[in-house]
């Protein structure tokens, strides 16, 4: 793998506390031990317990849907983004 591609699939691990390695991996066809080397090789460490504060008063059905749409949004951009980058890896390798 190019190590752009390592870059981002560690940085797609570290931008959302709330996946795992096992989740990543799978979204970019990875094998879930090899991101998790590629994780522990940059250093990512992440705090046991509690991930996220509770807010003091829980959002309207509105408010929680888009926060959920706009992270949704957030996710498939950087997704694609290392998909795109993934494919014009690979397809300078396979040259016939």
């Amino acid at each position: 793998m190019r190590p752009q591609f390592k870059a981002d699939a560690v940085a797609l691990y570290e931008s959302r506390p709330e996946v795992t390695i096992r989740s990543v991996a799978a979204d970019l066809g990875i094998n879930p031990e090899t991101s998790r080397n590629w994780v522990r090789a940059a250093g990512v460490s992440r705090p046991r317990g509690r991930r996220t504060q509770e807010p003091s008063q829980p959002p309207t059905p509105l408010e929680a849907e888009n926060a959920a749409l706009r992270k949704k949004v957030r996710e498939l951009e950087e997704e694609r983004e290392i998909l795109r980058k993934a494919a014009k890896c690979f397809a300078g390798e396979t040259r016939w």
